[in-house]
């Protein structure tokens, strides 16, 4: 029997807020957005037609409080709510919930969650079914460390509860074991309030593969191909693809039926994927089974042809699937990047901050689904992906070549992201070639771009201009070469200037004639010896901002001690990110080693240890168990040893 639907709430916030909202809007469905405080003026709230307060910044409070996301729909008149993906999608419990209070869940049935959200047991169903499952073990802490031995090295230890790559580590020695179970099921109960954890054996140079499914009511399940998710850093997706460069037509069909096998097993309705294990010699594995929307399900739209939110929400509404599975073919090729708030060259640290100026780029074939606008407060609380870029072309290499120009055409100032290592990613030779495994990016060092000296000269003329730099003393009507302390992208290179007559910037004993036209704005032409470029610049706070193509500069004062010498190896510690301290692991007084971790940051949902840089006694910890702290902020201060520094250079 059809359910009527008319006005659909949104228990998300940021991208998939939106791209929900864009197909509601399109089914003629009312949007309702749900808020924190931290996102009271975000871009998924301006989108909806109607939108309500449920909390603080905190997600516990506020997206994952399943009683204020009840009220709301009770408040709005709302007859549906669609979960999007993480925090609540895969609760049965809040599905529970939705149904008994009337409303119609945009998902699977609460039986289907509940048998697919715990990973121990799915792999005891799935097992069952006849559905390949890697060798592993489940039970508390006693009978994992019992059953390690047989399993062998290399292990994972994960999250029975959850995914994304939280409350999970590598364990390549058996000693390592216990140290990571005790991370692993902190990072679980913390991610998911669940540290439950179980063992896998690694299947080493695997790729990761997973199957769409879509069900109706009425026992219909067809699977929508396969899309390719191995590139990876800490076990969460960089770039997926469809179809997978390393599945042909028959393996396409063997694991379209182990997948749709897994779904009819619990029941399943709507659309959900099955994670599968790819190994080099063509055996595939079950992992896990996401009953929700995928963050990556826009790769499958493009290639196979239709809507899944749509048909989300028609099959929740009571429709039919139409598909026969013999009818359904892809068409071309489609890739797609996520874009981070982080720093890839210093192990993906997340990144905070405001953006103060942004460009989409606009191509025929290039899709960008993002909650982006300058004026956005990229906090520490959510999730650190700002949006994904996915592009469709006849084949691969077509497609390849759309997204890289979409990222090119980007802009974005403001927050540290991903976007030009991203390019950098998708030049590497095994990327091109489809010749990748989920260790790829564990094994693969993608070096850092060198500052250009140009437009360091150019981002230095824009500095000065913000700062005055035109009011530069003479002496007997000469100009006085002027030096800079400056931190370049972290790096403290040799900058002086001069005007003779117009503006010279020496960048370590190089001279180069720079001039700026027009007025200050965020794309602006700039003459650096007779060589005209458009740069996009942006201020935010203390740091200037310059683009041009893949090239970036962060100009900001340098950051001195007090004594003087730049902030580093000198044991005063400051976070390397915005966050929550979740652990301190040192008392004052302690002695430590250099690397040694002081304490651990939860920022943007991942946990980030902070480590000595020095060996010597700690002498101070400002920062406290709970304490929220900005990028930059001192957490703790460490004596060096007497006589280290001058070993170390003797040495």
């Amino acid at each position: 029997m059809a359910r009527p639907l008319r006005r659909l709430l949104i228990a998300n916030r940021g991208e998939i807020a939106c791209r929900i909202m864009r197909t509601a809007r399109a089914m003629g469905l009312d949007s309702v957005a749900v808020y924190s405080d931290a996102d009271a003026d975000a871009p998924h709230v301006r989108q909806a037609d109607l939108a309500v307060r449920i909390g603080p910044a905190e997600a516990a409070r506020s997206y994952l409080c399943a009683d204020a996301i009840l009220a709301a729909a009770e408040r709005c008149k709302a007859d549906a709510i669609h979960p999007g993906y993480g925090f609540l999608s895969e609760n049965a419990e809040f599905a529970r919930a939705v149904v008994d209070a009337g409303l119609t869940w945009v998902g699977p049935p609460p039986a289907a969650i509940a048998a697919m959200g715990d990973k121990a047991a799915a792999k005891a169903t799935m097992r069952n079914a006849g559905v390949p499952v890697v060798p592993g073990a489940e039970g508390d802490r006693a009978a994992l460390l019992a059953a390690s031995p047989d399993i062998g090295v290399p292990l994972l230890v994960k999250a029975a509860g959850g995914g994304g790559g939280r409350g999970m580590r590598r364990v390549d020695r058996l000693a390592d074991l216990p140290a990571a179970l005790d991370a692993a099921g902190r990072e679980a109960a913390q991610a998911f309030g669940n540290g439950t954890l179980l063992l896998e054996r690694l299947v080493t140079d695997a790729r990761h593969v997973e199957i769409q499914v879509l069900a109706d009511d009425r026992g219909h399940t067809i699977h929508l191909g396969e899309r390719d998710c191995s590139i990876q850093r800490r076990h969460q997706k960089v770039i997926e693809e469809a179809p997978s460069p390393a599945v042909d037509a028959g393996l396409r069909a063997a694991m379209g039926r182990a997948a749709v096998q897994a779904a009819r097993t619990v029941g399943y309705v709507g659309a959900g994927t099955v994670e599968f294990l790819l190994a080099p010699d063509g055996r595939f594995y079950f992992l896990e089974m996401n009953t929700r929307l995928q963050v990556e399900h826009p790769v499958t739209e493009l290639v196979w042809g239709l809507d899944l939110v749509e048909w989300q929400l028609r099959v929740a509404r009571g429709e039919p699937v139409p598909w026969q599975q013999d009818r359904l073919e892809p068409t071309g090729h489609a890739i797609e990047a996520r874009l981070y708030a982080e720093d890839p060259d210093h192990g993906y640290l997340p990144r905070t901050g405001r953006i103060e100026a942004f460009l989409a780029p606009d191509l025929p074939g290039l899709r960008f689904d993002h909650a982006i606008r300058a004026g956005v407060e990229v906090g520490a609380h959510y999730d650190p992906m700002l949006g994904k870029l996915v592009a469709w072309g006849r084949d691969r290499d077509a497609a390849l070549a759309t997204l890289d120009r979409g990222l090119g055409e980007l802009v974005l100032l403001g927050v540290d992201t991903n976007r030009r290592w991203l390019r950098r990613l998708l030049a590497h030779p095994d990327v091109r070639s489809g010749r990748v495994s989920t260790r790829f990016l564990d094994d693969t060092t993608l070096p850092p771009q060198p500052v250009d000296p140009g437009l360091l000269a150019a981002a230095t003329a824009l500095w000065l201009e913000g700062r005055g730099g035109d009011q530069v003393p003479l002496r007997n009507g000469h100009p006085i070469v002027q030096p800079l302390d400056l931190e370049i992208n972290g790096t403290h290179p040799d900058i002086r200037f001069r005007f003779d007559p117009t503006l010279v910037v020496v960048v370590d004993d190089e001279p180069y004639a720079v001039t700026l036209h027009g007025s200050p704005a965020p794309r602006r032409p700039v003459t650096v010896d007779g060589l005209t470029i458009t740069v996009h610049a942006a201020v935010a706070g203390e740091c200037l901002w310059v683009e041009h193509g893949d090239r970036a500069i962060h100009v900001r004062p340098a950051r001195r001690t007090a004594a003087g010498a730049a902030a580093v190896g000198t044991g005063s510690i400051r976070a390397p990110t915005s966050g929550r301290v979740v652990g301190v692991d040192v008392a004052e007084g302690d002695r430590v080693e250099e690397g040694a971790v002081l304490l651990r940051l939860e920022a943007m949902k991942l946990e980030t240890p902070v480590r000595a840089d020095v060996a010597g006694v700690v002498a101070r910890l400002p920062a406290s168990p709970g304490q929220v702290v900005e990028q930059g902020a001192l957490v703790a201060v460490i004596t060096p040893t007497p006589g280290r520094a001058e070993e170390e250079t003797e040495a």
